[in-house]
């Protein structure tokens, strides 16, 4: 697949190639990382684990709510109210549970419809956020731990000069090599976990604006049809 940046470079005149290949090279940097490899992998673990689960049950439930709002949308139109309200009780989709509570109601009059359509938009929100906080956790901490993987490697380094009395590089090399390490493994977990959070951020608003403008229409109709009862 992808061709590391060093491996680039060994286009450049007077560079020799590397005796291991990217994957070995990689595999390598990431043992070269020390005791700090643990908290990033689980970093990573929990990253791809929330973006994998996140992924498919968002698609999923867009799917349901795309299908629940065309369905509901032509029924109320033909104004048969209670084969919406029993669609909207055997479904799951969010927008489902949301037009069931105002159309539960459609009896008690549009305010109280439209007040129960509130109550439950905001308990599905939650729903359809759960995981973010996870996600937003791990961008920010897998960064932090690149950084003190770097302030450690440096500390080991100048401990290093100070034992010897003078400066070489194979006595600094080491602490170096884990303060660059760290702190690239860190910026390539949260990077990838970031475009991730950024695309369930986006979908999850496009979803609510779904089920508003559904809800709206509803709440529409059900006005139109009190006022022709009354």
């Amino acid at each position: 697949m992808g061709v590391p940046l060093y491996s680039l470079l060994l286009q450049v005149p007077g560079l020799t190639a590397p005796e291991l290949t990217w994957r070995e090279q990689l595999a390598r940097n990431w043992v070269d990382t020390g005791w700090m490899r643990w908290p990033l992998l689980i970093c990573l673990i929990i990253g791809l684990v929330v973006c994998v689960v996140k992924f498919y049950s968002l698609n999923s439930k867009a799917a349901k709510t795309r299908k629940i709002i065309k369905t509901v949308d032509e029924l109320l139109t033909q104004r048969r109210v209670k084969e919406a309200l029993e669609l909207t009780r055997e479904s799951d989709a969010p927008a489902a549970r949301i037009l069931y509570a105002g159309l539960e109601r459609h009896d008690e009059g549009t305010e109280r419809v439209a007040k129960a359509i509130e109550n439950q938009g905001l308990i599905e929100m939650s729903k359809l956020e759960r995981g973010l906080i996870v996600l937003a956790t791990v961008i920010n901490v897998a960064p932090l731990l690149g950084f003190l993987g770097t302030v450690v490697g440096m500390i080991l380094a100048f401990q290093a000069i100070e034992a010897a009395g003078e400066v070489e590089a194979t006595l600094v090399a080491g602490g170096i090599k884990v303060a660059l390490l760290t702190t690239a493994f860190g910026l390539l977990i949260a990077i990838p976990v970031s475009v991730f959070h950024n695309y369930f951020i986006s979908k999850i608003d496009t979803l609510v604006i779904d089920m508003e403008e559904s809800a709206q229409k509803m709440v529409d109709t059900l006005h139109s049809i009190e006022i022709g009862r009354g």
